[in-house]
């Protein structure tokens, strides 16, 4: 079982995901509806995902992340705003190319008191899988060093 939790809350048109602790695949269907939930809300101004209690990511969670900045340029022309403290996760972010898709800083915001924690969502194993594949072709997308590192992951994933 996973020890991570994702916040949420939506104020003055701001979109605030947190993600604390270790966030991994088994968030990933309530990730991935918390982002068809920010792109059905008609105006925004900003999308913030904050990472300043962030102990790790997995990789799935990072191709959420990328099909959200995607999302975000494609429907409403902004930028998303990554919130990082910790040089480990900013290195991972970076080596996985987000520089490119988000707006990373390192200045904590000050955070709603609104956050609610995300309720998780069971999900069948064939979904989770297809969210799983999906997560790892946007970060393929990203650039030629993450095409390499996902390739065989991604092979796999499609013959099962």
């Amino acid at each position: 079982m996973s020890t991570g939790k994702i916040q949420f809350a939506e104020q003055d048109g701001t979109f605030v995901l947190k993600f604390v602790g270790e966030v991994r695949l088994t968030l990933c269907s309530t990730l991935d509806a918390t982002i068809e939930k920010i792109f059905t809300a008609l105006n925004f101004s900003a999308i913030v995902i904050d990472l300043t209690e962030t102990s790790s990511v997995d990789s799935t969670t990072l191709g959420l992340m990328a099909k959200l900045s995607i999302l975000s340029r494609q429907k409403v022309g902004l930028l998303p705003t990554v919130v990082t403290t910790n040089a480990d996760i900013t290195r991972l972010l970076q080596s996985m190319g987000f520089d490119q898709v988000f707006n990373i800083i390192d200045t904590p915001l000050p955070c709603p008191d609104c956050l609610e924690d995300l309720p998780p969502q069971d999900q069948s194993e064939e979904v989770v899988r297809a969210k799983v594949l999906e997560a790892h072709r946007i970060l393929m997308g990203l650039n030629d060093s993450n095409r390499e590192a996902f390739h065989d992951l991604v092979s796999a994933l499609e013959r099962s």
